[in-house]
């Protein structure tokens, strides 16, 4: 009222954002050793041309944007997601490059996903006296239809509220994989 009264405005203040853009799935993974993967980053205009090539040749609007390196190997950056056919394609495209043995290039992958999940307000104890285990919050997940196409990347992580509580929290990490790979 009184800024009002006299005239004087204030500032908004800018909320944060606190949420990032995640990695773009945009690509496919090589999960390759260092030597191996410099190796190839050593001629890495070359193979994106060659990919970009053989895109081409059967006609496919997918192009390799360039590659670069990534935790565990070799990223190739692509305009599209990549398909099972596109993957197979690069795949066969480093297997055969001279000078690198086809048996050290594992087929190519899509980048995994993981989403975290928390629950609050749990019991910390069960009906017998004894805590709670991650095999009991698993073992209870099968029977909920909310659970049923959900596999875990990790066991769940069960930790009391506070010292004196009687209640839990979990921790879940549900681990996807964008179609080829296995969830570790």
């Amino acid at each position: 009222m009184h800024n009002a009264a006299f005239g004087q405005h204030t500032n908004k203040v800018k909320k944060v954002q606190f949420t990032t853009k995640g990695p773009s799935r945009k690509q496919a993974i090589i999960p390759i050793h260092n030597d191996l993967a410099e190796s190839i980053m050593g001629d890495a205009s070359t193979h994106v041309f060659q990919i970009n090539t053989l895109f081409k040749n059967v006609k496919l609007s997918m192009r390799s944007k360039f590659i670069c390196l990534c935790s565990g190997g070799i990223a190739i950056i692509t305009n599209k997601v990549p398909n099972p056919s596109n993957l197979s394609i690069i795949g066969n495209y480093f297997k055969s490059v001279e000078g690198i043995n086809s048996n050290d290039i594992p087929s190519p992958r899509l980048l995994q996903s993981k989403s975290y999940l928390k629950i609050m307000g749990l019991p910390y104890l069960r009906s017998d006296g004894n805590k709670i285990t991650s095999k009991n919050v698993t073992d209870f997940m099968k029977h909920i239809d909310l659970f049923e196409n959900v596999s875990l990347a990790t066991k769940p992580r069960i930790i009391k509220a506070s010292p004196k509580s009687d209640m839990a929290i979990i921790w879940f990490c549900k681990g996807t994989t964008l179609g080829l790979g296995l969830v570790t």
